[in-house]
C-alpha cells in the first residue's frame, strides 16, 4: 500500500493537536506526514532567542516534532525534556547544589492534549495558542527577573538553537532533532529566514475603537484586543523553505488548522512561493476550524475564518471543512462559506470531552480517516 503523503501547516497547540490526530490514523492509514511551521514567533523564549542569537524561533518547530515524537520510552523521555522548561530557581538555592522539583503533569508529552509546563497553554483553553505564550509563568522570563538566563527556555528551544548553530542550517537541524526523538514524521519551516507579523487593527486602543492602527510582532497580534482588518509579513516576500514546497508538491492532502488564524494558519498563505505552491498542487486540501473564537479573531463568525482564507489567497480552492458541530452552531452560513471555496462542510464530534475548546487528538483522528482514506 502506498503511503498517502499529507502535509499540515499551522504552528503552537493548533498544529501540534493536527499531529497528533494523524498520529491516531496511522493504525488504519500508512500516512507519510510533513509538518510545515510558521516562523514568526518573537514572544517569550523564543523571542529571546530570536533577538539575542538570531536564527528561527524555535518554539513551534519543537512543538511540532515533540507532536510527532516516537512511542520507545527512551524518545518519549527525550520528547519530556525537550518540553522541560527552566524555573525561577527560589532565592538559597542557586549554587547549593540542590535540585528544583520534579516535572509537572503538563510535561508529560504522553498525554494527548496536555499542555506544556508553564504558559505555554492554550489562551482560554483553546487548542489554538496564541504565538509568543512560549513562556514561563509570567514575571520568571529570564534574567529579566532577577533570575539566571535559563529561567523559562524550554529545553528542546535550547537543542534546537543549538542544533542551527552547529548545522548552520534549520532544515539539517530538525533532521537530526527528529531523529533523537524517533519523530514518525518531517518537521519544516515555513522559510529558513524568520519573519516579522504586521496587522492593521481597529480600536487596538480601547480609548480609541474607531481608529486603525498598525500592530507588530507576532505576541502583540495575537494578543490584540481590537479588529484585525488587515495582514502581512515583513518582509513580504520572504524565501520558502525548498523542501516544504517540494512537499507540498509531491503531497496528497494538505490540512489548514486548527490554530490561531492570524498568526498560524495565514502566514503560510502570504509568502508567495508557498502560496503559489498550495494553488498549484493537485493535492486536496482540508481546512479545520477551530472550536472558539481567540483574542486576534473576537468578533469573527465561523464563516468569516472560511473568508479570510480567500481574502489571503483568492485563488484557494477546498474540498473539505471539518468542524465540530457544537462550535459551529447554526451550519448553513459554514455551509455557503465552505461551498464558496469548492468545499463541503462535515461535521463531528473533536472536541475534549470535559466541556473545554480542545481538540481531541483521538476524536480528530477519528474523523479523519474516512476523509484522508477516500479515494478521490
Amino acid at each position: 500500500m502506498t503511503a498517502r503523503r499529507v502535509v499540515a501547516f499551522g504552528g503552537g497547540h493548533g498544529l501540534s493537536a493536527s499531529l497528533r490526530a494523524l498520529r491516531h490514523c496511522a493504525p488504519e492509514l500508512d500516512l507519510d506526514i510533513t509538518a510545515v511551521v510558521t516562523v514568526g514567533d518573537d514572544g517569550g523564549s523564543s523571542g529571546r532567542l530570536r533577538a539575542e542569537r538570531g536564527g528561527l524561533p524555535p518554539g513551534d518547530l519543537r512543538q511540532a516534532l515533540v507532536a510527532l515524537a516516537g512511542d520507545h520510552p527512551a524518545t518519549r523521555r527525550s520528547a519530556g525534556l525537550f518540553q522541560h522548561r527552566f524555573a525561577a530557581v527560589p532565592v538559597g538555592v542557586a549554587g547549593s547544589g540542590a535540585t528544583r522539583p520534579g516535572p509537572a503533569a503538563g510535561d508529560d508529552p504522553d498525554r494527548d492534549g496536555a499542555a506544556p509546563r508553564g504558559t505555554d497553554t492554550a489562551q482560554g483553553g483553546t487548542d489554538a495558542a496564541p504565538h509568543g505564550t512560549d513562556t514561563a509563568p509570567h514575571g520568571t522570563d529570564g534574567a529579566s527577573a532577577g533570575t539566571d538566563g535559563l529561567t523559562g527556555h524550554a529545553v528542546g528551544n535550547l537543542v534546537l538553537c543549538g542544533l542551527m548553530e552547529l548545522l548552520g542550517d534549520p532544515v539539517a537541524a530538525l533532521e537530526h532533532a527528529g531523529a533523537m526523538l524517533g519523530a514518525v514524521g518531517r518537521v519544516l519551516p515555513m522559510s529558513r529566514q524568520p519573519v516579522g507579523i504586521e496587522a492593521r487593527v481597529r480600536g487596538a486602543d480601547p480609548a480609541a475603537p474607531d481608529e486603525v492602527h498598525t500592530v507588530s510582532g507576532q505576541h502583540q497580534v495575537a494578543v490584540t484586543t481590537g479588529r484585525v482588518e488587515s495582514l502581512r509579513l515583513t518582509p513580504s516576500a520572504p524565501p520558502a523553505c525548498a523542501e516544504a514546497i517540494e512537499a507540498i508538491r509531491a503531497a496528497d492532502w494538505l490540512i489548514f488548522g486548527p490554530g490561531s488564524w492570524y498568526t498560524s494558519v495565514l502566514p503560510h498563505l502570504l509568502v508567495p512561493q508557498l502560496a503559489d505552491a498550495i494553488v498549484s498542487t493537485s493535492a486536496r486540501r482540508l481546512v479545520t476550524l477551530n472550536l472558539a473564537a481567540e483574542k486576534e479573531t473576537l468578533g469573527l463568525s465561523v464563516a468569516d475564518h472560511l473568508a479570510a482564507l480567500h481574502w489571503y489567497l483568492p485563488e484557494l480552492k477546498v474540498d473539505l471543512v471539518l468542524a465540530d458541530a457544537k462550535a459551529v452552531g447554526d451550519p448553513e452560513p459554514v455551509e455557503r462559506a465552505a461551498e464558496s471555496l469548492g468545499a463541503r462542510l462535515v461535521l463531528a464530534p473533536v472536541a475534549v470531552v470535559d466541556g473545554t475548546p480542545r481538540h481531541d487528538p483521538a476524536a480528530l483522528g477519528a474523523a479523519l480517516v474516512p476523509v484522508l482514506g477516500a479515494d478521490r
